[in-house]
């Protein structure tokens, strides 16, 4: 297993509870903010366009239920959730109702009724089962199940292009500095180092092309420390995430996170600088100053994530000869990180891929898109 982030952690986990024999590699320490799967507060919710990834929600709830039991922690913190613009919310109230999830649509003056500081334009669907999640708790709690189990954890054990997979009779040989190690398959969970560590694979996957972007993110403090707001997501004039900061990310005030998905810092995972795109700064500080008057516009902690990203908006998870790849990418696969380890312990045990995220070229077009 190489890479011990949110989608290698949860297969990890997975597959030793199989029986699997793991070596499980990490070239940071577990838990490090290098990547895309660090913080205490990463979005969690039903709501989609796009009916696939609603049914894809419902699977991820099963398993972040057994996740949870198993590590006997909670994860994830129910807030409610809203979706604003009316076609977009329109668009969700139509397709959860459809089913069999409660959502109800709600007018601005309703939504600033129901949460005083929250002024949005239009119409905005509300669904209950919306909230965040504890990403850092997450993997730590993979991590932890996995090597309860067995599972054979190197930490600051890098992977590069250099030390490449090799194939060999059954399987594979994983060359890192200073030794070697026979599996019967590995699984790439390489997050945003995956497009630099394709020269080093053993094979040669027909990958989407694939892009990395430094994510910025902003926590700005509530004026009333009572206030309890829910996940927001506004793809409107800009795309915009929302949500309550987690306990260690957005400083000893309650505060709320905030995120310009739709951001134009390309960069690459070796090559960041880590510098904040003041660009996004002032997106998300004019949004606040016109619909979020109930936070304070100043931001008081400011950090960045890389997200990996698709043309289609659909991840990759597939495999070919003994290689698996996993990059769930495209800013949306924390809410599912227990489904993904079911899925990549799948494609190790030999299933087939589910179509969606199966290796494919540039030319497919169809996915979440902007309906995510």
């Amino acid at each position: 297993m190489v890479g011990a982030g949110l989608a290698g952690a949860a297969a990890a986990r997975e597959l030793t509870a199989r029986g699997r024999s793991v070596l499980l590699l990490e070239q940071h320490a577990v838990g490090h903010v290098h990547g895309s799967s660090h913080g205490s507060s990463r979005i969690y919710r039903r709501a989609y366009l796009d009916p696939f990834y609603v049914g894809l929600t419902g699977q991820a709830a099963d398993e972040w239920d057994r996740l949870e039991a198993d590590a006997g922690v909670p994860l994830r913190t129910v807030t409610g959730g809203l979706d604003t613009g009316t076609e977009r919310a329109r668009g969700v109230l139509e397709l959860l109702t459809a089913t069999g999830l409660p959502v109800e649509l709600l007018s601005a003056a309703e939504v600033t009724e129901r949460w005083p500081g929250i002024e949005l334009a239009g119409e905005s669907a509300f669904h209950p089962d919306a909230g965040h999640l504890d990403a850092d708790a997450t993997v730590r709690a993979c991590v932890d199940l996995a090597v309860a189990a067995g599972a054979d954890l190197h930490e600051r054990t890098a992977l590069t292009a250099l030390t490449r997979l090799e194939p060999a009779a059954g399987g594979v040989v994983v060359h890192t500095e200073g030794w070697s190690a026979h599996a019967d398959a590995v699984v790439v969970a390489a997050g945003a180092w995956l497009p630099e560590l394709l020269g080093g694979l053993a094979v040669a996957p027909t990958l989407p092309p694939l892009w990395v972007k430094q994510q910025e993110l902003f926590h700005f403090a509530h004026r009333d420390p009572s206030a309890a707001w829910p996940t927001l997501v506004d793809k409107g004039r800009v795309e915009l995430y929302m949500l309550g900061s987690g306990p260690r990310d957005g400083g000893p005030a309650p505060s709320y996170k905030i995120g310009q998905f739709d951001s134009e810092s390309a960069t690459t995972a070796s090559t960041r600088d880590g510098v904040i795109d003041d660009r996004a700064r002032r997106v998300v500080r004019t949004y606040v100053e016109q619909h979020l008057p109930g936070l304070d516009p100043d931001p008081t902690e400011e950090a960045s994530c890389l997200f990996t990203m698709t043309g289609d908006g659909d991840f990759v998870l597939d495999r070919v000869g003994p290689v698996v790849i996993a990059s769930p990418c495209s800013g949306h696969g924390a809410k599912f990180a227990p489904l993904l380890g079911v899925l990549l312990a799948d494609l190790v045990d030999g299933a087939a891929p589910e179509p969606r995220f199966a290796f494919r070229g540039a030319g497919r077009t169809t996915g979440v898109g902007a309906g995510q």
